[in-house]
C-alpha cells in the first residue's frame, strides 16, 4: 500500500471547507481545517493531483515535522536540525523559506526565515554535506515553516509558486481577483454542476477575465496548472517522474476531450478596451479561446444575448468596484441599480452571484439575496450574494412595505435607459420629494438672478445630512458625519439611498455628482488635498468667471454663502483701493475689481493668504477675467503679521478668516472668537479715513466683542447677506459693516 504523506493544503480565508471537499474528490483523506488551510493525508499521486487540479488551494505543503513549544529561535533551530535534509534535497542544492508567525522571541519573519536556514545548514554540515545555497527565485527546494502560539508546522512546498498563479494571467486590468478565490466564487454559486448541464455564463464587468477564464476550465475540465512547468516537488528527492507523467498524460488527454465535448458559452462585457483586450490574451493563453466570447458594452446597454435559448437560464457572475473611496460611491450607487434594472428586464430566471467588498451598494440591485459567504478578498472583507433574479413584476410583488414602487421624478438618461428606474424606498421618495420642492421654490429667484451655482439642500430632513450644491451641470455632495448615536449601517443606506436619487431628480449623470464628508478638521487635516483629479471647470457669477474644482479640496474654490457679500464688494468697490485678508481664490477680489457695469471696480487691489495653492488659484481666477496684475497685487503671508508690518491705506477691506487655524505657516493658532478684537483693530489701522471694512466669519455661535462697538461704528448686516438658497440657515456666517468713529 502506497505510504500515506501528511499534507498542508493552504488557501484564502474563507474557502477552507471548500477546499477540503475538492481534496477528497481528488483522493485525499480529509482532516481537520485550520484558519486559511486543510490538514490531509493522501499518496504521492494524490499529492501531485492536488498540485496539478486543485483550483482553490494556494501551496501544497510536504509537512516534516509539527512542533509543540517552541518559542525561541535556539528551539526552532533544533527542530529544523532533527530532521534528515539528506533525503529531501540532493547536495548543493537551493533553498528558499517561506516562513510565516512570530513568537515573543522571533518578531520577524526574515529572522524566522534565517533561523530555519541556519537549522538546514547544521544538519548538512553534521553530515559531510555541502552547505545548501539560498535562491529566492528560482530555489530547486522550498521550505515552508509557519509558527502560531508554540506550534511550529514545518515542510516542503510541493507547489513551488502559488498554485493561484495559473500561467495565462500577465496582462491583468484593473484590480483583478485571484485565480483560486475566482474559482471559489464559481464553486459557491454552483457553477460546475451548470456547467455539465450546458448552461451559459456571463460577466456583465469582466475586466481581464479571471471569472470567464476559471469558469471555461472548469466547464471544459482543464486542470488549471496543466501548462506550468515547474512545480516545487521537482527538486525534491522524493519526486516520481515516472508517476508524475502519467497523470499529466491524463490530464492532457481529459483536456481534449473536454475542449471537444463542452457545449457551454461563455461570455464577457466590459466598457474598458485595454481589459477586453487583456482578457482576449489571457483566454488564449489558457488555451479557450473559442469558448469565451468578449464584447465592449457598459451596464446600462447589459443585453441577454440572441445566440442564447430565452427559456435555458444561466449564470450572471460578476465582482465589480467596491466604492473604497468615498467619491467614487455616485457613480457606483448608479452602477448598481443600473446592473439590478437590466437583470430584471433581461435575465429573469438566471442566477447572480454578485461579489462585492460593500454590501450596501449591494442592496441597490433592488434584489434580495438568499444566500450570503463571506470571503476575503485580499486585505479587503467581502460577501458573495446569490440571487435569484425576477422580473419587475414579481420583485416588486415580494418588496418589503417600505420599498413600494415609485416612478421616478423624470426620466434618466433616455439614450440608455428607456425603462422606468427600480423603485425607491419610502424614505428615498420623501427626501427626492424635498428635493423637487427646494428646486421649485428656487425656480424664480434663478431665473431672475441668473445664477448657476447654489445650494439645493442642506440637512432638511435630519435622516438625509447632507448639503447639496448645483454647479452648473454638476453637483457636490457633502455629507455630515453622523454622530456614534446613529446606526452607522442605516446612515450609509440612507447615503446610497440619496445618491440614487439626486441624478434622477436633477436629470443628470451619476458621474456628474462628487461627494464629500464634512466632519471637523483637526490639525494638519483640515488643510491636506482630499484628490489630485486637476478637474477643474468654469462657471460664472454675476460679472465673474471663476474656476471651481469639486473634487480635489474640501471646499471647491467658491463660498457660495458669500455671494451677496461678493455682490456688495462690487457694488462698493468701484474707484476704490481694496484689501482682501486671507483671500483664499480672492473671487470677492474678483468681484471688486470688476465692480459694477456702470461704474467700474476697484482702482486697484491687495490679496492676502498663506496658501501657495489658493494663490495660484487667485491668479488663474484674475486671468480668467483678464485683470492687470500689476493693479491687483497677490501676496503670500500671514495676515495677521501682514498687517503689523504692512503699510499705505486702502478704502476697503474685506476680511473673512476661517473659525480656526493652526497651520504650520502662522507663528500661532487663530481662534476667531478669541483673536476677532485683534484682527479688526490691525485691519482698522489700515483703513483710510471713511472707508469700510467688511468683517465676516463662519463661527456659527460668535459673538462680537463690545468694546469694538465702543470703538467704532459697527452695523450688522448678517441677515442682509443671505441669498434664498441660504434664508434657511441664519447662522451659518455673520456680517459686519465698521467704520472709523
Amino acid at each position: 500500500m502506497p505510504e500515506k504523506l501528511d499534507l498542508l493544503a493552504t488557501c484564502p480565508k474563507g474557502i477552507e471547507l471548500l477546499l477540503a471537499s475538492e481534496l477528497a474528490e481528488l483522493g485525499a483523506e480529509e482532516g481537520k481545517t485550520t484558519v486559511a488551510g486543510v490538514n490531509v493525508q493522501a499518496d504521492l499521486a494524490g499529492a501531485y493531483r492536488a498540485c496539478l487540479w486543485s483550483r482553490l488551494a494556494n501551496r501544497v505543503i510536504l509537512c516534516l515535522s509539527r512542533a509543540e513549544g517552541i518559542e525561541t529561535p535556539d528551539a526552532l533551530r533544533d527542530v529544523v536540525a532533527s530532521i534528515d535534509w539528506s533525503q529531501h534535497m540532493r547536495p548543493g542544492a537551493t533553498i528558499a523559506v517561506d516562513f510565516h508567525g512570530r513568537s515573543d522571541q522571533i518578531r520577524h519573519t526574515r529572522f524566522g526565515a534565517q533561523t530555519v536556514k541556519d537549522g538546514v545548514v547544521d544538519r548538512m554540515l553534521a553530515a559531510g554535506l555541502p552547505r545548501p545555497n539560498v535562491d529566492v527565485r528560482q530555489p530547486d527546494v522550498r521550505l515552508y515553516a509557519n509558527l502560531h502560539r508554540g506550534r511550529l508546522t514545518l515542510g516542503i512546498d510541493l507547489s513551488g509558486d502559488s498554485l493561484h498563479r495559473r500561467g495565462y494571467r500577465r496582462d491583468t486590468g484593473h484590480a483583478p481577483l485571484k485565480e483560486n478565490l475566482a474559482a471559489a466564487l464559481l464553486v459557491r454559486a454552483g457553477w460546475p454542476e451548470m456547467a455539465r448541464h450546458g448552461a451559459p455564463l456571463i460577466d456583465p464587468m469582466c475586466g481581464s477575465g479571471t471569472l470567464l477564464i476559471e469558469a471555461g476550465l472548469m466547464a471544459a475540465d482543464i486542470a488549471p496548472n496543466l501548462s506550468r512547468e515547474r512545480f516545487g516537488f521537482h527538486g525534491w528527492l522524493g519526486h516520481d517522474a515516472a508517476l508524475w507523467a502519467e497523470l499529466k498524460r491524463e490530464a492532457e488527454a481529459r483536456a481534449s476531450i473536454g475542449r471537444k465535448r463542452c457545449k457551454t458559452v461563455i461570455f464577457g462585457f466590459d466598457q474598458s478596451p485595454p481589459a477586453l483586450s487583456a482578457a482576449k490574451t489571457n483566454a488564449m493563453r489558457a488555451g479557450i479561446p473559442a469558448m469565451i466570447h468578449l464584447d465592449g458594452a457598459s451596464v446600462q446597454r447589459l443585453s441577454r444575448p440572441r445566440v442564447l435559448n430565452p427559456a435555458e437560464p444561466g449564470l450572471v457572475i460578476t465582482n465589480p468596484p467596491y466604492g473604497e473611496r468615498l467619491g467614487e460611491l455616485p457613480e457606483l450607487v448608479q452602477l448598481y441599480t443600473d446592473l439590478g434594472h437590466r437583470l430584471r428586464l433581461e435575465f429573469a430566471g438566471w442566477r447572480l452571484a454578485l461579489f462585492t467588498g460593500n454590501p450596501d451598494l449591494g442592496h441597490r440591485l433592488g434584489m434580495r439575496s438568499h444566500k450570503q459567504y463571506a470571503l476575503n478578498n485580499g486585505p479587503l472583507e467581502a460577501k458573495l450574494l446569490l440571487i435569484d433574479v425576477n422580473d419587475r413584476k414579481s420583485s416588486a410583488a415580494r418588496a418589503d412595505s417600505t420599498d413600494k414602487a415609485a416612478e421616478p421624478a423624470r426620466a434618466r438618461d433616455m439614450e440608455t435607459r428607456q425603462e422606468a428606474a427600480p423603485a425607491r424606498s419610502e424614505g428615498a421618495q420623501m427626501f427626492a420629494n424635498r428635493l423637487e420642492k427646494n428646486a421649485r421654490r428656487l425656480r424664480k429667484w434663478l431665473k431672475r438672478s441668473g445664477e448657476t451655482c447654489y445650494r439645493l439642500y442642506d440637512a432638511d430632513m435630519p435622516e438625509y445630512a447632507l448639503a447639496i450644491d448645483v454647479y452648473g451641470d454638476r453637483v457636490h455632495v457633502q455629507e455630515y458625519a453622523p454622530p456614534k448615536s446613529v446606526d452607522q449601517a442605516q446612515a450609509q443606506k440612507r447615503l446610497f439611498d440619496a445618491l440614487g436619487v439626486i441624478p434622477e431628480v436633477l436629470g443628470i449623470s451619476a458621474s456628474k455628482v462628487v461627494i464629500k464628508r464634512r466632519q471637523r478638521q483637526q490639525g494638519k487635516a483640515q488643510y491636506q488635498k482630499q484628490g489630485a483629479s486637476g478637474e477643474r471647470f468654469e462657471v460664472r457669477e454675476g460679472r465673474a468667471r471663476l474656476w471651481v474644482n469639486l473634487r480635489d479640496y474640501l471646499d471647491t474654490g467658491l463660498f457660495l454663502d458669500h455671494r451677496p457679500v461678493r455682490r456688495m464688494l462690487g457694488e462698493m468697490a468701484p474707484g476704490k483701493r481694496f484689501l482682501n485678508l486671507f483671500c483664499y481664490t480672492a473671487t470677492a477680489t474678483v468681484q471688486a475689481a470688476l465692480g459694477t457695469e456702470a461704474a467700474g471696480g476697484a482702482s486697484d487691489s491687495v490679496s492676502v493668504d498663506m496658501s501657495n495653492t489658493y494663490l495660484d488659484w487667485a491668479r488663474d481666477n484674475f486671468a480668467l477675467n483678464k485683470l492687470d496684475p500689476s493693479r491687483h497685487r497677490v501676496i503670500r503671508d500671514d495676515c495677521m503679521r501682514w498687517l503689523e508690518t504692512a503699510k499705505g491705506e486702502f478704502d476697503l477691506i474685506f476680511m473673512d478668516p476661517p473659525t480656526f487655524s493652526n497651520s504650520k505657516k502662522m507663528d500661532d493658532t487663530l481662534d476667531i472668537q478669541r483673536d476677532h478684537p485683534r484682527l479688526v483693530r490691525l485691519a482698522m489701522a489700515r483703513l483710510a479715513k471713511g472707508g469700510t471694512l467688511v468683517f465676516s466669519n463662519n463661527q456659527r455661535r460668535f459673538s462680537l466683542d463690545t468694546a469694538l462697538d465702543q470703538e467704532f461704528v459697527v452695523e450688522d448686516i448678517s441677515k442682509k447677506t443671505f441669498d434664498p438658497d441660504f434664508n434657511r440657515r441664519p447662522d451659518l456666517h455673520y456680517c459686519f459693516l465698521i467704520k472709523h468713529r
